[in-house]
Order: structure tokens, then sequence, then C-alpha cells
């Protein structure tokens, strides 16, 4: 398997993460929100990531032996007494089924809990996801509920299991 890590994403990512969702956008299309046509152009992809970099969120690519493979995120992180956020994450479909995205989320719980002291991640998957809700439980992450309606995911309002990674948990792995 390839050497799968993590950083953070600049702008100068966005013709390489523009590129990869244009060749992965049938393949996306059933797991994400209907997305507008500049969504996947360079100058949408460097508008999106600016204004990222500009949020609470914590940004990163997913990288396989150095080369762009997909993005992980936590977004709509909370300080405070909450310290949490939710994660979301994509893979090139050439790279998947390959441990490529469990292993991105395992190095990525290090970012979250470590070096941003976080002490819990949220994901929901859509129900049908299993593969995704495999990369999770795979990672720790345990289930805690049903979202109903807890996403517009491909034009519709959908289902969603909801999972949660504490620090603690984490470190005991």
């Amino acid at each position: 398997m390839a050497e799968i890590t993590t950083r953070p994403v600049t702008v100068a990512d966005a013709p390489a993460l523009a590129a990869l969702l244009t060749a992965n956008r049938a393949h996306l299309a059933p797991w994400d929100p209907v997305r507008p046509d500049d969504y996947f152009t360079v100058a949408g992809q460097a508008d999106l990531i600016d204004t990222g970099l500009r949020t609470t969120s914590i940004l990163h690519v997913i990288l396989a032996d150095g080369e762009i493979a997909g993005r992980i995120n936590l977004n709509n992180v909370v300080r405070g007494p909450f310290q949490s956020g939710n994660l979301g994450y994509w893979v090139d479909h050439a790279r998947t089924g390959r441990g490529v995205a469990t292993a991105a989320v395992r190095a990525f719980t290090r970012v979250v809990f470590g070096e941003q002291g976080l002490h819990r991640m949220e994901a929901g998957t859509l129900v049908h996801n299993h593969a995704s809700q495999r990369v999770l439980t795979r990672n720790g992450f345990t289930p805690f509920g049903l979202a109903p309606r807890y996403l517009r995911i491909a034009g519709d309002w959908q289902d969603h299991r909801m999972f949660q990674l504490l620090a603690e948990d984490q470190h005991e792995r």
C-alpha cells in the first residue's frame, strides 16, 4: 500500500483538487450535495480553500506517496467546553477499497486530538454508505444514533448514521 499522510491544504493545491474532483464528479455525486459547475474549477477550489482557511475548520489534503489523493476536513469546530467538530473526507475513486481513507482518518485523528487538542470528532454517513462506516469503525468511531433527513445529499434530504470518536478512546487504540 502507498504511504498515506495528510497535510494542511493551501490555495496552491487548487489545481490538483479541481482536476481530481472533475475526474471523480460522477463517483462522488451520490455522496455529496449537488455542486455548482464552478465548484469543479481551479478558481472555485481556490475560493473554497481561501474561505475555509479563514474559518474554524481544519482542512487537509490526503496524500498517497506524496500525491494528492483526496481531502479530509474537520468542519464546524467549536472550542470552549465542547472541543469538537464534524469530520468529512473523500478519496479519488481509483484509490478506493485500498485502505487510503482508513489510513487518512487515522493520520488526521492524530492532528485533531494531538496538535489541535480537541476532545471529540463526529461523523455522519448515509445509512447505506457501508464503506464509509467501515472506515470510521476501523478508526474506533462508535455509532450513537440516526439523524433523520440530516443533510441534503444528491438533491434529497437523507438520513445519516452518526458516529463519534473521543480523544481518550483514540489513545486507547
